[in-house]
């Protein structure tokens, strides 16, 4: 088609001699908090803890059959109950998206450097969950679908860490988990905070 085609193409459907176009709908969005910094008032609390309960919880047996691969420790597991809630979550879920940081933290240390040795086993666990599922073997996403669903069910019956203190031991046992961020390698706190004498 030529220019003068899409012309009038353009025209016909300014003038409405097409049925117009079904309209979209509406889509979730985002609001984010005008500071970069993760705060306690930035996520609410009991669906965190629901997710850390469910992990403690259904994590050890959803994931030892079906991955059957060493290395799935519980940070990794925490890791995907966050994960699985973005898979599968509703919209209203995502009312509070810095929640969704606390999986991996950030590459500038906010809330906490990046576990690498968490990231890349939540990435294989998910590549694999996927690969078989195509396969028709979808063994490892129904278990992220019920450590979703568990979290859910969790969320309003139990207690748990405080925002601020789930921040702290990550930012504490980040070189445990190969901690990285734009500053380098994370070292023990020792090595970071070194005692005079």
């Amino acid at each position: 088609m030529g220019p003068d085609g899409v012309a009038r193409e353009l025209l016909k459907l300014e003038s409405g001699s097409r049925a117009a176009a079904p309209a979209q709908p509406l889509l979730p969005h985002l609001i984010m908090p005008a500071h970069h910094d993760v705060r306690a008032s930035d996520v609410i609390a009991r669906r965190l803890r629901g997710t850390l309960a469910a992990a403690a919880d259904r994590g050890p047996a959803e994931f030892s059959d079906p991955l059957l691969t060493p290395g799935v420790g519980a940070r990794t597991v925490q890791a995907l109950a966050m994960v699985a809630e973005v898979v599968h979550g509703a919209p209203y879920r995502f009312s509070d998206p810095a929640r969704f940081s606390l999986a991996h933290g950030g590459k500038d240390r906010h809330p906490f450097p990046v576990p690498l040795k968490v990231y890349d086993e939540t990435i294989r666990v998910l590549k694999s969950a996927v690969c078989k599922a195509r396969l028709g073997r979808e063994e490892e996403l129904a278990a992220l679908q019920r450590l979703d669903a568990q979290a859910r069910a969790f969320e309003h019956r139990v207690g748990g860490p405080t925002v601020e203190s789930l921040v702290a031991q990550e930012r504490q046992s980040s070189h445990l988990y190969g901690g990285r961020s734009v500053f380098g390698w994370e070292q023990p706190a020792r090595a970071r905070n070194p005692v005079r004498r």
